[in-house]
C-alpha cells in the first residue's frame, strides 16, 4: 500500500470484506483497490482462517485509505466509531446514502437539514459500519473525504476531551481545531451532558478525527470492529505508542492494544505491509510466523526472518 497516511482504519468483518468493499469502492468517487493479502497456512491455529482466503484489502475511499479484513465473527461494529463522509454536492450526498440504503442499510438519522449541515444523515449499512453523511466543504475539514469520528458513550461518557488532549500530546503534526460544549443547561444538567464534547474536531499526523459524547447508555461502546492502525518508522516509534497506548494486557496480540478508553490501536512496522505481500511464499510465511505470536511487534525479529527464509 503506497500512502503517505501514518493512521488507517481497520474494518472487521466476518466473510464479506469484498463484498463491503465492492460496494463502498463503488459509491465514492477517487476510489480503488490498492493490494489483497491472503491467508497462508501458517498462522492457522491463531487465525483459523482457511489458506487462500482474502485476508485484508487495502482500499481508498475519495482518496483515503482503508483496510478491510475478513476476522471471523469475533467482533461486530458499534456506532462508537463512524466514518463521517464530507460530499461537496447533493449528488454525492444521494449516491452514497441511496446505495448504502437500498442495500440493505438502516437509517439512525434521516438525511435532512439540521443545524450543523443543510443535508445530513446517519446510516448503518448491511455489514453494521455507521456512516455520517453531511454535505459540507472539505476545507474545513482538513481535505478529507472521510474523518473517523468516535462517539464516548456509556462508561466513557465525558471522557471525549481528555482523549483529544492525549492524542494530540501523543502524536506528532497534533492540535485541536475546536472544541463545543454542550450547553449549561438545566435539561443537560439533568441528562449529565452539561459542558462535555457536542463535537471535537482534531488533526493527528495532520490527519482529521472528531469525537463526541453522549449523555444516553446506548448499549454499546468501543471495540475491535473498527481499529485504527499506526504505521511506524522505526520500533523507537513502536515502542513509545505501545507503551503510552497500551492498558489492557490482556488485549495485547500481534501489534493490537486497547487504550484507557476501550479503543483498538494497531501499531505496525510500515515495512510489515511490503513483507507479508512478497510473491515468495516462503519469506511471506516466514514473516507471518514471526510476529502472529508476538504482542508488541518487533521490527528486528521480523526483518531476520525475511531474511532468512
Amino acid at each position: 500500500m503506497q500512502t503517505t497516511q501514518k493512521i488507517i482504519p481497520c474494518l472487521w468483518y466476518d466473510d464479506n470484506a469484498e463484498e463491503a468493499v465492492e460496494l463502498y469502492t463503488s459509491l465514492f468517487k477517487n476510489s480503488h483497490v490498492s493490494h489483497t493479502q491472503r491467508y497462508g497456512k501458517e498462522g492457522f491455529e491463531i487465525h483459523k482462517r482457511p489458506e487462500g482466503s482474502v485476508m485484508s484489502i487495502d482500499f481508498e475511499l475519495g482518496g483515503y485509505s482503508l483496510v478491510a479484513m475478513n476476522g471471523g465473527p469475533i467482533f461486530q461494529f458499534t456506532p462508537a466509531i463512524s466514518l463521517y463522509a464530507t460530499l461537496e454536492t447533493r449528488q454525492e450526498i444521494d449516491t452514497v446514502w441511496n446505495g448504502l440504503l437500498d442495500t440493505g442499510g438502516t437509517v439512525m438519522m434521516p438525511l435532512d437539514t439540521y443545524p450543523w449541515s443543510e443535508r445530513y444523515g446517519w446510516i448503518r449499512d448491511k455489514f453494521g459500519l455507521t456512516w455520517q453523511i453531511s454535505l459540507g466543504s472539505l476545507h474545513d475539514v482538513g481535505g478529507q473525504t472521510l474523518t473517523p469520528s468516535f462517539l464516548f458513550t456509556g462508561q466513557q461518557h465525558g471522557k471525549a476531551e481528555a482523549a483529544i488532549h492525549e492524542f494530540t500530546t501523543l502524536f506528532p503534526d497534533a492540535r485541536i481545531h475546536g472544541i463545543a460544549h454542550y450547553p449549561d443547561t438545566p435539561e443537560n444538567n439533568a441528562n449529565g451532558s452539561a459542558n462535555t464534547v457536542m463535537h471535537g474536531q482534531f488533526y493527528l499526523f495532520n490527519e482529521t478525527f472528531m469525537a463526541m459524547d453522549s449523555a444516553y447508555d446506548h448499549g454499546f461502546t468501543f471495540n475491535e470492529a473498527f481499529s485504527l492502525q499506526v504505521f511506524c518508522d522505526t520500533q523507537a516509534e513502536i515502542d513509545r505508542y505501545w507503551q503510552a497506548l497500551s492498558h489492557v494486557p490482556e488485549a495485547e496480540q500481534c501489534g493490537w492494544l486497547k487504550d484507557r478508553y476501550g479503543i483498538s490501536w494497531q501499531i505496525v512496522p510500515r515495512q510489515l505491509v511490503n513483507l507479508l505481500a512478497d510473491p515468495n511464499p516462503n519469506k511471506s510465511e516466514a514473516v507471518m510466523r514471526a510476529f502472529m505470536p508476538m504482542k508488541k511487534l518487533d521490527i528486528a525479529t521480523i526483518q531476520t526472518a525475511y531474511d532468512q527464509a
